[in-house]
């Protein structure tokens, strides 16, 4: 069932209107090498949780987490680069994709995961001061864009291995939401509506 969900994230993504035009995924929509990119980046998982299919808001709230408040709006900022607000209004953060991730990354993955999380947010917070001279949540679309893609095409495996990380799980996190699922995909619990007891004219 897992594989199944994420083959339908790779041939659903390609359909948001609001990622066909944007050069930033040209590169990252071949579905063979996504597909392997979510099986590998998700090989870490301790479990799928039932939460993470049809989700709210609400689902997502976390009272407590490994990262800092500054590590979580840093995650904000990646999801809104990652997948903005398209023509419909609909966008990762505004759909809580960002706790969604912060969740997941608290509840779902091993300890040697979230060290590299937080060792990647402070490294390419401090690529922006360097490259920009202003933090990553204060850089522009453009030069957020430019240096994830910088993460996407680095030699160094961890770096990369964040990169695909944060973008897989946050396809999947937005696919998987029920505001998307629902308005989006017009998705139902269970399709063809029976009415038990009808009165017969």
């Amino acid at each position: 069932m897992r594989y199944y969900l994420n083959e339908w994230i790779v041939l659903s993504i390609k359909e948001l209107l609001y990622f066909e035009n944007r050069t930033f995924y040209k590169g990252f929509m071949d579905r063979r090498s996504i597909l392997k990119k979510l099986l590998i980046s998700t090989s870490t998982l301790v479990s799928l949780p039932a939460w993470s299919h049809n989700w709210t808001r609400e689902d997502v709230i976390l009272s407590s987490s490994f990262l800092t408040e500054e590590h979580e709006l840093f995650i904000s900022s990646l999801v809104d680069t990652i997948l903005p607000v398209g023509v419909k209004g609909i966008g990762g953060v505004k759909v809580g994709v960002d706790k969604f991730l912060i969740k997941l990354f608290d509840r779902c993955y091993e300890t040697e995961v979230q060290e590299n999380i937080i060792v990647q947010i402070n490294h390419l917070d401090s690529k922006a001061m360097t490259k920009f001279g202003n933090p990553f949540t204060d850089c522009d679309q453009q030069q957020k864009m430019d240096l994830l893609n910088s993460c996407a095409t680095s030699e160094n495996e961890s770096e990369k291995s964040f990169f695909e990380l944060i973008k897989s799980e946050s396809i999947k996190g937005f696919t998987t939401s029920r505001e998307v699922m629902v308005r989006h995909y017009k998705y139902r619990v269970a399709p063809g509506h029976y009415s038990g007891c009808v009165d017969v004219e």
